[in-house]
This record gives C-alpha cells, sequence and structure tokens, in this order.
C-alpha cells in the first residue's frame, strides 16, 4: 500500500503547520473574523466609502530566501515578503487592508516555517494589515530538501478621487525621499556573484563593522505610518516604490508625459553598504542606480510650498532629494 507520506507529503505535519498559523493570527489580529464560509478564503467588511476602488499587489522576496536559508535565519524574509507587497499598494493612494501568503517547499519544516509565519505577522503589524489566508504546498520532486519558495499577496481600498494618479505633476514640484533600511528586497543575484566572485562568507564582518549576513537579512522598510503621517499633512500628487530597476526605473513610472524628474546624488543619505558592494564587485555608478535603491525606499512628488510640512511629517526619515521641470519623460541623476 502506498501513501501520500510514502510520497513525501506528510498531511498531518501540514495540519499541525497550519493550526499553528490560525493561533498565532488569531492573537495577533483578535479583530479579524473569517467571513468565507469553509476558511477557503478570508474576508473583510468594508465600511464608510462612497466611491471604494480596490488595489491588489504581488511580490515575493526574490533570491535573498538564498541568503536566509544559508544562514538559517527564516523571519527577516518574511517581513520581507510584507513589505514588498504593502509599500507597492501605498503607491496607489490606497490604504492597505489584507495580506495573504504562499509558502511553497519541498518537505515542512515545522521550525522554519513558523519562523517565516512569524516574521510574516509582524510584517503585518508593521503594514498595518491582516494576515487573512495563505497556502502552503508541499511538493518533494519539486523543491530539494532545506528550499522554500514565497509569494505575498495585498489588497488594499481608497475612495476614487484619493487614487494617486500623477496627472498634475508640475514643473517646480519637489521629490521627497524615505529613507530605506539598506538593500531591501532587490538586487541579491548581483550581491550574491560579488560575494562569491570575492570569496566573501555570510560569517565575514564588512569594513564598516556589521556582519555580511546582518546587512544582507535587514527586512525591507514598511511605509505605511509613514506615508499615513505625510498623507496627513500634505497633498502627496505621486509616489514611487524603489525597487528592482532602482530610482530611475521606479521613479519614471508615475511621471506625466512632458514632465523630467531631477535627482540630486548629493542629497542622498550616505549609506555604506551601497560603497561597499560597488567597490567591493567594481560595479559602474549607473549599474548601481539601475539595480539598488541607493538608500531611497520611496520618493513622493509634492508641491514645493509643502516642503516644511512634509520634513515635519517625516522626521529623520525624510529628506529633499531633487525637483521636476518641464522636458522629455525621464529621470535624471546629477
Amino acid at each position: 500500500m502506498t501513501t501520500y507520506r510514502d510520497a513525501g507529503v506528510d498531511l498531518e505535519r501540514a495540519e499541525e503547520f497550519t493550526r499553528y498559523v490560525k493561533e498565532k493570527v488569531r492573537s495577533a489580529f483578535p479583530t479579524f473574523r473569517e467571513l468565507g464560509p469553509g476558511g477557503f478564503a478570508g474576508g473583510l467588511e468594508l465600511g464608510g466609502y462612497r466611491e471604494p476602488v480596490i488595489f491588489s499587489a504581488t511580490d515575493g522576496v526574490g533570491t535573498k530566501l538564498k541568503i536566509a536559508q544559508e544562514a538559517g535565519i527564516h523571519h527577516t524574509v518574511g517581513i520581507d515578503l510584507v513589505a514588498m507587497n504593502v509599500n507597492d499598494i501605498l503607491t496607489t493612494g490606497a490604504t492597505p487592508l489584507m495580506f495573504l501568503d504562499y509558502i511553497a517547499t519541498g518537505r515542512m519544516d515545522l521550525d522554519v516555517l513558523r519562523r517565516v509565519v512569524d516574521g510574516i505577522i509582524e510584517g503585518c503589524r508593521q503594514g498595518e494589515v491582516v494576515l487573512a489566508g495563505g497556502e502552503t504546498a508541499e511538493m518533494p520532486d519539486f523543491y530539494p530538501p532545506g528550499v522554500y519558495d514565497l509569494a505575498g499577496f495585498c489588497v488594499g481600498v481608497c475612495e476614487r478621487e484619493e487614487i494617486l494618479r500623477g496627472e498634475d505633476i508640475r514643473e517646480g514640484d519637489l521629490l521627497i525621499g524615505l529613507r530605506s533600511s539598506g538593500f531591501h528586497s532587490n538586487g541579491y543575484s548581483l550581491i550574491r556573484k560579488v560575494l562569491r566572485d570575492r570569496g566573501v562568507k555570510l560569517s565575514d564582518s564588512t569594513d564598516f563593522g556589521a556582519k555580511v549576513v546582518e546587512v544582507l537579512l535587514t527586512p525591507t522598510r514598511i511605509y505605511t505610518s509613514s506615508v499615513k503621517r505625510l498623507r496627513e499633512r500634505v497633498r502627496i500628487k505621486a509616489l514611487a516604490h524603489i525597487t528592482g530597476g532602482g530610482i530611475p526605473g521606479n521613479l519614471i513610472r508615475i511621471l506625466p508625459e512632458g514632465i523630467r524628474a531631477v535627482v540630486e546624488r548629493r542629497s542622498l543619505p550616505e549609506n555604506p553598504l551601497f560603497r561597499w558592494i560597488q567597490e567591493l564587485g567594481a560595479v559602474p555608478e549607473e549599474e548601481m542606480f539601475r539595480t539598488f535603491n541607493m538608500g531611497v525606499g520611496m520618493i513622493a512628488v509634492i508641491e514645493e510650498g509643502d516642503k516644511e510640512k512634509a520634513l515635519e511629517a517625516l522626521g529623520e526619515e525624510g529628506f529633499p532629494c531633487g525637483y521636476v521641470e518641464r522636458g522629455r519623460k525621464e529621470v535624471r541623476i546629477l
């Protein structure tokens, strides 16, 4: 007699993990109620909206997962997973409401998966969303031992009139940057190649004191509270989440035709991480800006007259990083 367990899938272990997740969710989000019948999907009641528009986003963590799995540190990538999705939702003007995760692995290691989920729940707390559901797939013939993959999904809502379209961006508007916490979750294939080519180990120390593994697994910053404070004080015309493609590849996405964004290199925050990886791998400056966030996790476009109120709202997290002018639709780094 051949069973599912013989094929490498342990349903009892999967049920144990499901129970763990449900208990953690009930504890972390006590006001959340499962509205969907049978628990096949998560539901969230909406109230107080006249013309609600629903936004959704999906993303993963990329090859940062390989660092986490090699190091045996699994909770930080759970935070990353939430961050990459919540930050995308924020750029629309929507309030992030609910998050779902998908975890795929060859064999369920309950200790590892619990730490991943603990990180996801912490990310949900920071992002002010509820963990409304998820799926865990055990696929022994697909993933080798010790390997798992993550995907996340976020849903948000806003009034139609509050959508950040960027249509009214004008010459003279300012760019306000929000500091990143480091590499976030982009550029890790390049980072890993540089480390491999130079023989650098995760346990090594960087030339600015921190361990390599600590630097690489610093979680992505989640900007929910920052954007909320900013919107309470000023009118945001557009928001760009600086992910893969760097500042040029993401800022251009929110510009209307006939508008050029100018980012002043000297105004960007000093972060030794980027200089370290650039010098270690002899990475050209242009490639650095095209691959990494260079210390800027998000950029807001506001009117010039709102500069002081915006900086006051953001505190040390915010800084002016450029301006908008007429010209061909492009991003210049000066």
